[in-house]
């Protein structure tokens, strides 16, 4: 007998992701339940070749449930996380609310797994900000080869990052700039249609933001905690794929040569890199696909065993869907839960 797999947020960009994802790597689950909130009611979503009604989060008794995957916002799932791992049921986190909890694991399944096993104490595990995600998945090869001592990342991101609002706000501020309409900002500060803002999230009391400090806190929780890191995070008008510009100081000296090769074979990695037009991903290209790719690898002369990459990935599947149901398929590969039903 398969799991029951609640979808919380299910009407939501990533947690449709979710539906779409479960059903094309055929999870092992006989039960899919999506959830959100009391006004999204019998609205209906897709899974596979399925069409499921949406329940409320508050009205659902998770007691049969195996593995709720969380994307209903930070608020929410501090408030129903809890409640829901209580009943037995383990809860992917695709929100900030539970990631620098030390009693957390905090997961990429290419990276960390061998950490998830620390999800018994609250029964709660993270998934990491989209962000941080694909530029773990570079650096881990990397690091195990040459010892990764800092890096300078500047990322490049796209409004769905900003879920829908922030895709919608793109549509309509391009459209109104070719029909000469006035050009309204509600969900971001400053005009993205056709501009950059150099602001994601609140800033801090040192001038950072905090979508800069996720970067920092996570990949040294992830990867490595004496790994230093610093972020310039920027929203780009891209509706979906983000690209990270990172310069990566080792201990041990690193070709890019070797680094090619390394990265090649490294999981969840796809090197796309010839130094001609076009020879490079861009975010376009990522838009639906699994991998994380690397480009434009090549050796920083001005500091020793330096190198440059650019790293492009599908933010709300590596970033953030697909990278929650790889958790759960860790969980199911591991041993580490069974199904409650088969097991009553």
């Amino acid at each position: 007998m398969g799991f029951t797999i609640a979808i919380a947020g299910a009407t939501g960009s990533v947690g449709r992701e979710m539906l779409e994802i479960l059903a094309e790597r055929g999870f092992p689950a006989d039960t899919i339940v999506p959830l959100a909130s009391r006004r999204s009611i019998g609205q209906e979503v897709t899974y596979g070749d399925k069409t499921l009604k949406v329940q409320a989060l508050e009205n659902y008794d998770f007691t049969d449930c195996d593995i709720c995957l969380m994307s209903a916002g930070g608020n929410v799932s501090k408030e129903w996380s809890p409640k829901i791992a209580a009943k037995g049921c383990v809860v992917i986190d695709n929100s900030s609310a539970w990631r620098y909890d030390s009693d957390v694991p905090l997961i990429v399944p290419e990276v960390n797994a061998d950490a998830i096993e620390g999800f018994t104490k609250k029964n709660i595990i993270a998934n990491p900000n989209c962000s941080t995600a694909q530029l773990v998945v570079a650096l881990k090869p990397l690091h195990d080869h040459a010892t990764v001592k800092r890096i300078v990342v500047a990322t490049y991101q796209s409004v769905s990052g900003a879920g829908k609002d922030g895709m919608d706000e793109l549509f309509s501020q391009t459209r109104a700039v070719f029909v000469s309409d006035q050009v309204e900002n509600k969900k971001f500060t400053k005009r993205i249609a056709f501009n950059v803002i150099p602001h994601i999230d609140v800033f801090m009391e040192d001038g950072y933001t905090k979508e800069e400090w996720k970067v920092l806190a996570e990949t040294k929780k992830i990867l490595d905690p004496k790994i230093k890191v610093t972020c310039t995070a920027v929203r780009v008008p891209v509706f979906i794929g983000h690209s990270e510009a990172v310069n990566i100081e080792f201990e041990n000296p690193i070709t890019a040569d070797e680094a090619r090769e390394i990265l090649r074979e490294a999981p969840g990695c796809l090197v796309v890199d010839k130094p001609e037009d076009g020879g490079y991903t861009t975010p376009y290209e990522s838009a639906g696909e699994d991998a994380t790719y690397i480009s434009r690898i090549r050796e920083d002369a001005t500091v020793e065993n330096g190198l440059n990459i650019w790293v492009v990935s599908d933010n709300l599947r590596k970033g953030a869907a697909l990278n929650a149901v790889q958790i759960a398929e860790v969980l199911v590969n591991r041993g580490l839960i069974a199904p409650k039903k088969q097991a009553a």
